[in-house]
């Protein structure tokens, strides 16, 4: 761990709310990335693209963030989280900054999908453990929730100003604007990381069981984890779920404009994170109620008869009203959202906090994996059929195979110790 992450002067001072809010600082800027359709929306015809062009550097994005998350996570324990923040900052804005000068699809990728991908995924990574760490357990889920809140309600300012600035200056000097403002936000609030001194306990931790977390679970680790099924369903759940949000986050502008005739669709994305911060919550709230089935059941469910509703929307028709596509725009993102909040607390329940990160990290990847491929696939079938229909159909096929899995799946068993 890194000594610049510590507070020398006062080793025993709680600094977890500042380090919390400071987290959520930082994620309320990294999401940047579910303003793509607006960005997308805003490439002009001059510059040729088609529509699966417009989805690849977001494609890409999801894919990068969902492989960088899990070394940037042994960073942050290695090198502390200040400083793998500050990276994550720069690789941010000089990502969008390098896209802004460039009008190819290549220069998007290379920009907004790799370097900004690396630096969400970096900042993203160190932003949650440090605050966890000032917190008894019983406040994990809590903290959790505030610092990636974030960025899931990021879009709500982030997809009107996107559409303000490009109307201001243009594609170019907009995407500039965002990449200094948000290299110099996020690089800022990483000076204010830090993880507590070695030996710190905070007020109110249990004591911890011998060969367990303080709850009395087994850990597993990463070796351990891939050697059992669940993973492997869990990771498919996650991936249909993920995807299929990530999806329409990607063309909701696109899908307002070309079924419903409506202009406005960056205040559907501004409507949509509202959904997915306030999902994250709920889902938490609910998953501790009645469980890991009924929560996942019901969301899996209920996203698929959503996204096939968005597929009968067409101009004219009362699903083509604005209400009405606010209304179901902030439902899929609250169910998208709910994935963020479920998921990591399956992998503890499942596989115990020891190796929290790691693990999660390495599920995680199921999250780029289904929005890199479902995003794609949106794109590509738009630009064949003039629809997005097969893709819409695809991904509620298989939400309702992810549901049929929460039958499937069950917590690891642990042999009997004598």
């Amino acid at each position: 761990m890194s000594e610049s992450d510590r507070s020398p002067a006062q080793p025993s001072a709680n600094h977890g709310w500042r380090v919390t809010l400071a987290g959520l600082g930082i994620n309320l800027a990294l999401a940047i990335m579910y303003t793509w359709s607006v960005i997308s929306k805003g490439v002009p015809d001059a510059w040729g693209w088609s529509e699966a062009d417009r989805s690849l550097p977001y494609a890409i994005s999801c894919l990068i963030i969902s492989l960088v998350m899990v070394p940037a996570g042994r960073m942050q324990d290695k090198l502390g989280p200040r400083l793998v923040a500050t990276i994550g900052g720069i690789l941010v804005g000089s990502g969008m900054i390098l896209a802004s000068f460039t009008t190819t699809p290549l220069g998007y990728v290379v920009g907004f999908g790799v370097l900004t991908g690396a630096g969400i995924a970096s900042a993203y990574a160190a932003a949650t453990p440090p605050a966890v760490k000032w917190f008894p357990p019983a406040m994990t889920g809590r903290v959790v929730g505030i610092v990636v809140s974030g960025f899931g309600l990021a879009p709500v300012y982030a997809a009107p100003l996107s559409n303000w600035l490009i109307g201001q200056f243009g594609l170019a000097q907009a995407v500039r604007i965002l990449g200094v403002a948000f290299l110099v936000v996020v690089a800022g609030l990483a000076q204010l990381l830090q993880t507590p001194p070695p030996g710190y306990v905070p007020p109110g931790t249990p004591p911890k069981p011998a060969g367990g977390d303080a709850d009395g679970k087994r850990n597993h680790p990463p070796s351990e984890m891939l050697k059992t099924w669940q993973f492997y369903v869990l990771w498919f759940m996650y991936a249909c779920g993920a995807g299929a949000g990530l999806m329409i986050i990607s063309k909701l502008a696109e899908i307002a404009s070309a079924q419903a005739g409506i202009k406005l669709g960056f205040v559907l994305v501004a409507v949509l994170a509202v959904g997915n911060g306030a999902g994250r919550i709920v889902a938490g709230i609910a998953y501790d109620k009645v469980g890991r089935r009924i929560t996942l059941l019901s969301c899996f469910v209920l996203q698929a008869l959503l996204i096939l509703l968005l597929s009968q929307t067409t101009e004219g028709s009362l699903l083509a009203h604005g209400a009405v596509l606010a209304v179901v725009s902030a439902l899929i993102g609250a169910n998208y959202g709910a994935n963020l909040a479920v998921f990591p607390a399956v992998t503890k329940d499942y596989y115990g906090l020891e190796h929290f990160g790691v693990n999660y990290g390495l599920l995680f990847t199921a999250w780029g994996f289904g929005g890199f491929l479902l995003a794609l696939l949106a794109g590509r079938v738009y630009d064949a059929t003039g629809s997005f229909s097969f893709a819409y159909y695809c991904s509620a096929a298989l939400l309702a195979v992810a549901a049929v899995a929460t039958f499937v799946v069950r917590p690891v068993r642990h042999p009997q110790v004598p």
